[in-house]
């Protein structure tokens, strides 16, 4: 994992930049593995790789789309699964994950493009929060999914 070369900015830069590179490693940690070493249970949980790259997804549209964004859900670039995006249909496949997680990653860009750090929206169970926190938030959110799959590849290409 080679840290972003982006390390001195304005605050927002730094969020976005930091942001993305998670959005990254996440995909890079997918990336090239079979569709059943995808969909390998090595944990109790429905944690698996894919199932990861589709919670982000779920993620993302949740916070810029719903929250950020106060899109309804039909207006969202997807479903906002009621599992959270851990349970992964035999159909979907690493492939079409990886697309909906970079469109709902462009999406979420494009949002938040235009709102001030300090705009704040209403979260139903959080109550107030700011674009700063939803962007502090996905940051800490994709690091601990990305430290997961990075475990998850390392037991699989054990």
């Amino acid at each position: 994992m080679i840290p972003p070369t982006h390390t001195a900015g304005a605050e927002r830069e730094l969020l976005e930049t930091m942001l993305d590179w998670a959005r990254a490693e996440l995909v890079d940690s997918v990336r090239g593995l079979s569709e059943s070493d995808a969909r390998r249970r090595l944990v109790p949980s429905l944690t698996t790789p894919i199932a990861l790259i589709k919670h982000a997804t779920f993620s993302q549209r949740m916070w810029f789309q719903r929250i950020l964004g106060q899109l309804a859900d039909t207006d969202c670039d997807g479903p906002l699964w009621a599992h959270g995006g851990f349970q992964v249909e035999d159909s979907e496949t690493v492939a079409e994950m990886i697309a909906e997680f970079e469109r709902a990653s462009a999406r979420a860009r494009s949002i938040a493009a235009g709102i001030p750090l300090e705009e704040t929206r209403v979260h139903p169970r959080l109550g107030v929060v700011s674009l700063r926190w939803i962007y502090l938030f996905m940051i800490a959110e994709l690091a601990r999914h990305n430290g997961h799959s990075d475990i998850l590849r390392e037991q699989i290409e054990a």
